[in-house]
């Protein structure tokens, strides 16, 4: 069995990864329409396969994170890679066969007897691009929505995670031919190959400026899309609720992967007479929760030196003006970058023009900006682009509703952060520049899946009464049908 490790390394081999790529794709392809409806018992053993690799090599997958990261801790990455995989396995070997029921839909009365349904049918060959930040959870979770309906799959392990896709590409040799799931590695020339092939559904997961390019190269084979994204994801605290509660609810999601993750919080709305007793809340937690924060094994180290110059110039940027800097976890803490170690550090009212005001941060950087009421909050948040999380703390069903009416985001949280994304049988996707598209749950059996409208007549019908000539009849009975 050959399986695929396509890298390209120099120019002179583009042509050749493009060409390996397409023989690939064509492979899958071959053996997709030799096998165009797999029943739910093949289903759901694939699915079930892979949730016990994931589960037999948690321990490498983690290793593998370890050090792609240069620190990342085991319990960090089977929360928030391995766990969310198995369980959304566990939770689509469950439901595969409720899915793909035909559903039976209405016949009008003007062509009875009939009988109408939907049949959700595989697309076929699906893309998976995945970013580097959650590299097992991001390619586990389209995976396995793209299993349950009945596709085969090629997936775009990230070159800033090369560990961690050697050892995905080990887990899925382990559980399917290549003609069924392949693995391929390569840098961004490869990536860019990839995102050109004319698949028939294409998942990309990354930043909103790479999935405009994304979107334009599958634009050329009208390959749909699903864009997972982010944005400025904002936490509102109001003016009633516990202070330590609202923290607590927040910023484990805000430290979890350093930050790295695209539905964390990305700014802080709080009411003006608040933030003293925010940062004193936050201080104290977070000097719980990593003691010794630069060198705590428990706080991830950013990813590469890329993304840590581009954090610690944003930092300086905001040192540089009248803004409120201070690092949470004790305020002698800078970034180390030998170790590309970054303290959680808040940034109280930055100015307009700054990148963490402006950019989605990605990082341990939290910006904190303050507002008078319901309504300038929420005029804040509009102002910008509809991001893909939004977290509400307050106990006020009031508050709640007003943001859950006047705000739009790919999802919510009421109370607590993160969390909406490891919902089983909540669709997880952006709204405007934080996405296109939905997985998870059943949304992600429907994204990648046709539905396929099926009309049926039987031996009996009355549709002649309507051919030609038209006559008194066929008036009267057109007229009948508008007065029903």
């Amino acid at each position: 069995m050959t399986r695929s490790h396509i890298a390209a390394v120099d120019s002179g081999e583009q042509r050749s990864s493009r060409e390996a790529l397409t023989a690939l794709l064509n492979r899958q392809r071959e053996a997709f329409e030799a096998d165009p409806y797999p029943s739910a018992e093949q289903r759901i053993e694939d699915i079930t396969r892979l949730k016990d690799a994931l589960i037999k090599h948690e321990k490498m997958l983690a290793e593998a994170m370890n050090s792609d990261f240069g620190c990342r801790a085991r319990d960090e990455s089977l929360l928030g890679d391995v766990l969310p995989s198995v369980m959304g396995a566990r939770y689509a070997a469950g439901k595969v066969r409720k899915w793909m029921k035909p559903e039976r839909r209405h016949v009008s009365p003007l062509h009875q007897p009939a009988k109408a349904r939907v049949v959700y049918q595989p697309l076929g060959v699906v893309g998976i691009v995945v970013p580097w930040n959650y590299p097992v959870y991001l390619a586990m979770g389209p995976l396995i929505a793209a299993l349950a309906a009945g596709n085969r799959a090629m997936i775009k392990v990230s070159e800033f995670a090369p560990e961690t896709g050697k050892a995905v590409r080990q887990v899925l040799d382990e559980c399917f031919d290549e003609d069924k799931v392949a693995v391929i590695e390569g840098d961004a020339e490869v990536a860019q190959a990839f995102t050109a092939l004319p698949f028939d559904h294409l998942l990309f997961t990354g930043s909103t400026a790479v999935g405009r390019l994304v979107m334009k190269a599958a634009a050329e084979h009208l390959t749909p899309v699903t864009l997972e994204l982010g944005g400025k994801s904002p936490t509102i605290i109001d003016d009633e609720i516990p202070m330590d509660m609202a923290v607590e609810r927040f910023l484990w999601g805000k430290d979890i992967n350093a930050g790295q993750t695209c539905v964390a919080t990305d700014y802080i709305l709080c009411p003006e007479s608040r933030v003293d007793e925010l940062l004193a809340s936050a201080r104290k937690l977070q000097k719980r929760l990593y003691p010794d924060e630069m060198s705590n094994p428990d706080f991830a180290s950013i990813i590469n030196e890329r993304q840590f110059e581009r954090l610690s110039g944003w930092l300086d940027e905001v040192r540089n003006t009248d803004a409120r800097v201070e690092p949470l976890g004790g305020s002698d803490l800078r970034p180390d970058p030998e170790k590309r170690r970054f303290p959680l550090t808040a940034v109280v009212n930055p100015p307009a023009d700054t990148k963490v005001a402006q950019e989605e941060i990605f990082g341990p950087l939290l910006p904190i900006i303050t507002y008078r009421d319901l309504e300038d909050a929420a005029s804040i948040i509009r102002r910008g682009t509809r991001p893909l999380a939004l977290y509400v703390m307050s106990l006020n069903k009031d508050v709640q509703e007003f943001f859950i009416r006047n705000t739009h985001a790919g999802g919510m949280c009421i109370n607590d952060s993160v969390m909406q994304v490891a919902q089983d049988d909540l669709p997880f996707g952006g709204v405007g520049a934080s996405g296109i598209g939905h997985y998870h749950a059943r949304e992600g059996f429907l994204t990648f899946s046709h539905a396929k409208s099926v009309f049926e007549r039987g031996k009996l019908s009355f549709a002649n009464l309507v051919f030609p000539p038209y006559g008194r009849w066929s008036h009267k009975l057109v007229r009948k049908l508008y007065m029903r």
